[in-house]
């Protein structure tokens, strides 16, 4: 959580003391938090550093792992919510029908958040085969990098990889990218063009500074247009399936299509 809300607040152009005074905490406080010193907020305070970063908050939430008090606190004002939940478990709604089930809140109930609330570009919407890169073989980070935006350039006309790299390293420079459980989300800004990823696997982990402790098995490289909200969710996206286990899904890959359909059971229902 402390990892993905720091590059969310660098990304975000807020200094560590700006978003502390917009929450009513100390810097000092959020700085503990950011670093993973300080226990993980409580769904209150997810849900104002939220609305600073004009995010969902749910979409924080469950990067944080506290969808859980989020719901239980619902069902605490509202019990009968529950043997809802429990008829549609009942039934064993699949993919297709749960979708067709929030297509009914959505048009019946519209969020509070009104359009607003609209889910991140899926991380499978903004990946090709050809920005696919299985079971690397490298001896560090920056080798990674290089390949990502050897991946990268060809929609980037004007600008090579070799400059695309150096902007991937500088900004892992000012900010790591890992977000824990195996997953890094290096970041390239690219003024008037698609938001866009490249995903590489790594065949033998990598032995970096991670928040949590965990070799690297994943990189992530998204480019899009700089601090705008829809960057902002496509980070915290990836930061949420980091969460769920995405370097353990995508670790035996070895076709593109195996991407494509483990992406597909792990991203959030249309």
């Amino acid at each position: 959580m402390g990892a993905t809300l720091r590059l969310l607040r660098v990304e975000a152009g807020l200094s560590l003391r700006d978003l502390a005074k917009r929450i009513g905490v100390s810097s000092a406080y959020l700085s503990r938090v950011e670093h993973g010193l300080d226990a993980v907020p409580t769904p209150a305070r997810i849900s104002a550093i939220a609305r600073e970063l004009d995010i969902p908050p749910t979409l924080l939430m469950d990067v944080a792992h506290r969808v859980s008090p989020f719901m239980a606190s619902y069902l605490e004002q509202e019990p009968e919510a529950g043997q809802l939940f429990l008829e549609i478990a009942q039934r064993q709604l699949n993919r297709q029908q749960l979708s067709r089930l929030r297509q009914l809140l959505n048009a019946e109930f519209p969020s509070r958040e009104s359009s607003r609330d609209e889910p991140p570009a899926t991380l499978a919407s903004l990946l090709t085969p050809e920005r696919l890169v299985l079971q690397l073989s490298c001896a560090n980070l920056d080798d990674a990098l290089d390949v990502a935006a050897g991946r990268l350039a060809p929609a980037c006309p004007g600008m090579g990889a070799g400059e695309l790299a150096a902007r991937l390293r500088q900004r892992e420079e000012d900010v790591s990218s890992a977000v824990g459980n195996g997953v890094a989300v290096p970041r390239v800004f690219q003024t008037e063009r698609p938001a866009l990823a490249t995903l590489v696997t790594l065949a033998r982990p990598l032995q970096v500074e991670t928040p949590d402790g965990l070799p690297l098995r994943l990189v992530v490289a998204l480019m899009g247009p700089e601090r705008g909200r829809s960057s902002l969710m496509q980070l915290a996206h990836v930061a949420r399936l980091a969460n769920q286990g995405l370097a353990d899904q995508l670790a035996g890959a070895q076709h593109p299509h195996e991407v494509f359909q483990r992406l597909q059971t792990m991203e959030p229902l249309g």
